[in-house]
């Protein structure tokens, strides 16, 4: 196997042929090939766009009438007896079945009835920016796959921390639209260039692959005044550079063009997040790979600033009420103190915060296996943008942190 694998494997590998096995074809290509094992995790990284079930009415019913209208709102036009005999011949009847007939036809009365909104410009793509304005309205939803409940902010962390969101309920589907080979796909899978991405089909696919799963979680919602006055220190601006740098380093290694900087901000609330998955993994009795992140960082006329935690199993495991119980007033103070108790020290201190992401083109500054990486399944970027510095004081670090003190 060394021809295959050792220093000079170059000289003995032919050229690609450009075969996609899965598809079936050849493309042009002529590059040396790379050997790799026949169960080498690196041989494919799934691309997936992950979005949860957002309300779009107030109550049970109106929320299936208005997942279904594409099939519904012809049915106002017709008289109501007909329109309720034909009912049961559409394919969304399943859905409505369990409930009052008369129920049903005065949800789609109703529906057609609201006024039509004229659409503004939307962006397809922008996944934060509605689960963001669901998860903050200021009233409780009650619904299947979507519950929240607003909880009160613990004394002892007031000052940074504006609202405690619970989400007993909740629904996510993951889409699987493509993979990558050797490296994942580091950055937001959107943001991934086209030519990393291996394709599922021939031609554009009218449909993916998809996986829908239901759990619990906890939405922490950060001041934002703090938030701002802490990004124009200046420790935390000399800190940036050097993040900044590391990431320019990175991406310049990797031949990708140069941004998609996710801002200092980004960098805090996921190194909170990692901090308190490791704390809630001890308590609520899931394990720390069954905690999933969502990072909701913004600056700018629609700021965001938030963390979601949350679980997402296939069966009722995820949604026993483990997680979001950890979020009650008298527990979460107490938690958040010892989670970040145990990330102001590292057992790899004091190599891990003096790390200097910029020597070998790292995404993360102070962080290592010993104290925040987290599983593939619960961080949404890779074990990237992370420094304990950010958040904590550190044994290097005492001054940078947002909860330093």
């Amino acid at each position: 196997m060394a021809q295959a694998f050792g220093r000079d494997a170059w000289q003995n590998l032919p050229a690609c042929r450009g075969r996609n096995p899965h598809l079936g074809s050849f493309t042009e290509c002529g590059l040396s090939v790379r050997t790799l094992g026949l169960g080498a995790t690196n041989s494919w990284f799934a691309m997936q766009l992950r979005a949860f079930t957002l309300p779009q009415a107030d109550d049970e019913i109106a929320q299936k009438v208005a997942e279904n209208w594409g099939m519904l709102n012809l049915l106002p036009s017709l008289p109501e007896a007909s329109a309720k005999a034909l009912l049961p011949s559409l394919t969304c009847w399943p859905e409505l079945e369990p409930y009052d007939l008369d129920a049903i036809w005065r949800a789609i009365r109703k529906r057609a009835e609201q006024p039509t909104e004229s659409p503004g410009p939307v962006d397809d793509l922008d996944l934060d920016t509605p689960e963001w304005e669901a998860f903050t309205r200021p009233e409780p939803v009650e619904l299947p796959d979507f519950t929240i409940r607003k909880e009160r902010v613990p004394d002892r962390t007031r000052r940074w921390l504006r609202e405690v969101v619970l989400v007993p309920r909740l629904r996510r589907v993951s889409a699987l639209y493509g993979f990558t080979r050797i490296d994942a796909p580091e950055w937001e899978v959107l943001s991934t260039d086209a030519e990393r991405r291996v394709p599922l089909a021939r031609t554009a696919p009218t449909w993916v692959p998809c996986a829908e799963t239901r759990g619990e979680g906890i939405l922490l919602r950060f001041d934002e005044d703090e938030l701002v006055r802490w990004e124009h220190r200046p420790d935390v601006k000399a800190r940036q550079s050097v993040l900044r740098e590391a990431h320019d380093g990175w991406r310049a290694q990797r031949r990708l063009p140069p941004g998609h900087w996710p801002g200092m901000r980004y960098v805090l609330l996921h190194t909170f997040a990692h901090v308190l998955i490791r704390e809630f993994a001890l308590e609520c009795g899931y394990s720390a790979s069954g905690i999933a992140e969502r990072i909701y960082a913004r600056s700018g006329e629609r700021p965001m600033a938030g963390i979601l935690m949350y679980t997402a199993a296939p069966d009722s495991e995820g949604t026993l009420g483990g997680l979001v119980s950890l979020g009650r007033q008298e527990r979460l103070g107490v938690l958040v103190e010892q989670a970040l108790d145990a990330a102001r020290l590292c057992s790899s201190d004091p190599l891990c915060a003096q790390h200097d992401p910029r020597v070998h083109g790292r995404l993360y500054g102070a962080a290592c296996h010993a104290c925040l990486f987290a599983a593939e399944t619960s961080c949404e970027r890779g074990n990237h943008y992370l420094d304990r510095a950010l958040l904590v004081d550190t044994v290097t670090d005492p001054d940078t942190g947002f909860l330093a003190g």
